[in-house]
């Protein structure tokens, strides 16, 4: 009988012209392919039952997270070539003759059967799509994984769970808590803050902004979370960090943000889970709240308009109701709130690098993300990280600040030309708490 790697080309190859773009590794032990590139491994007939059953995006990945597939080689690369090799290439849509042969095949190799069963750790959101309670299983299903679990996923010094800001690269002493420091300076100057000031930080995390801008700007901060999770880690890390009297943390949804007149506010990777509907009231509340000449920050990841919830992958298991929309959109949003739109800052390489220095903080700790997580969300993870940092780096997805202004009636912005908001200021002249 002829190795199943064999069998398994003849089978693609119904489909897709040219040479594998992987090497492929059967259940047998047989290969084919090419050499010195990433190596696909089949476990069994239930990886391409999964296919059949899920042609998509979803099945494929489902195939991962339940271990039927395994990747051997960089995973991020091994997503590269396969999806380059299906853009670059004519897919064929087979005659009558050409699927029956591969019905033929498909059955010889074992894959005819009932559809296996879908791995755990689905989203189950019920209700109003960005009503209060929806949006609140939607943000405990991604950030209640475990404050654990996350520590062992970003940096310790930081808990920043965003797009760092990699000013010294080539600096073989520069790290990711370094790239986290610098981006939270990089938004504090562009804010302008000082002593005093009062921020309010929508979207709050695990504090990262927060507890920063308290401690060395001296500024006042109200920081609003949906995750309880957060709400608790963010209020013991401002008493830790002598910061308590100047953070105060809120469990609640945006909407129900009050007050105002607040020098400048932030949102930093929040606003992808505001909803394309809601995102004008969003942006008329930032608006709201600042006092005239009040700045805001707004960090946000973009996409075309052809997939804003960044895939069914993404969508089912980590970031339900996600929604992302072209850059121009989302400035044109926030100038129809009344705020005018001073700077955009690309951060799109920045985030490449990001995301890889979390994939490798990942694999260091396989075993104890097992321990917190188990194998199934562990390679959920895996496979979510390896896709966005090749995401960000072929330019299918973007991110970006934006820093806005609440001009005065007279149209004053407070913002002078000789001091740009985006030259790094020196802490002492800001004068950062004792």
């Amino acid at each position: 009988m002829r190795p199943v790697a064999d069998r398994l080309a003849d089978l693609l190859g119904q489909f897709l012209d040219g040479p594998l773009p992987l090497r492929l590794r059967a259940w047998d032990g047989s290969e084919v392919g090419p050499a010195d590139v990433p190596v696909v491994a089949l476990r069994g007939p239930a990886a391409l039952r999964r296919l059949l059953w899920q042609r998509n995006e979803l099945g494929l990945a489902e195939a991962y997270v339940a271990g039927d597939i395994d990747v051997h080689g960089d995973l991020a690369q091994a997503l590269g070539r396969a999806g380059r090799s299906v853009r670059d290439r004519e897919v064929r849509r087979p005659g009558a003759a050409a699927l029956a042969a591969a019905a033929v095949l498909a059955a010889g190799l074992g894959v005819a059967g009932p559809p296996p069963r879908r791995p755990e750790g689905r989203a189950r959101l019920v209700g109003r799509p960005h009503s209060a309670a929806r949006d609140r299983a939607a943000i405990g299903h991604h950030y209640d994984l475990s404050n654990e679990f996350y520590a062992l996923l970003l940096d310790p010094a930081t808990m920043a769970y965003s797009c760092a800001y990699w000013s010294r690269p080539a600096d073989p002493s520069y790290g990711l808590a370094e790239a986290q420091t610098d981006k939270l300076e990089l938004i504090c100057d562009k804010l302008g803050l000082g002593r005093g000031d009062r921020l309010l930080d929508v979207g709050c995390g695990w504090g990262s902004l927060a507890v920063h801008a308290a401690r060395e700007r001296g500024a006042r901060v109200t920081a609003v979370t949906l995750s309880a999770e957060q709400r608790d880690f963010v209020v013991l890390r401002a008493a830790r960090e002598g910061v308590a009297d100047l953070v105060d943390v809120q469990l609640r949804h945006w909407r129900d943000i009050d007050g105002g007149e607040y020098d400048a506010a932030a949102t930093v990777e929040m606003g992808e889970h505001v909803g394309d509907r809601e995102y004008a009231r969003f942006a008329g509340l930032l608006r709201a709240v600042l006092r005239p000449e009040g700045r805001l920050l707004v960090q946000q990841m973009s996409r075309g308009a052809t997939a804003p919830g960044g895939g069914r992958f993404i969508e089912t298991y980590i970031a339900p109701d996600m929604h992302m929309r072209p850059l121009g959109r989302t400035a044109d949003l926030l100038e129809s709130a009344g705020l005018e739109v001073r700077s955009v800052e690309s951060l799109r390489e920045h985030y490449t690098r990001t995301i890889d220095a979390w994939r490798a903080n990942l694999e260091d700790r396989w075993v104890e993300v097992e321990g917190l997580v188990g194998e199934t969300t562990g390679r959920v993870w895996r496979l979510y990280l390896a896709g966005a940092s090749l995401a960000f780096a072929e330019g299918r997805m973007g991110v970006d600040q934006f820093l806005a202004v609440n001009p005065t009636r007279e149209g004053a912005s407070g913002m002078h030309a000789a001091a740009s908001p985006c030259i790094p200021s020196t802490r002492s002249a800001r004068g950062a708490r004792p």
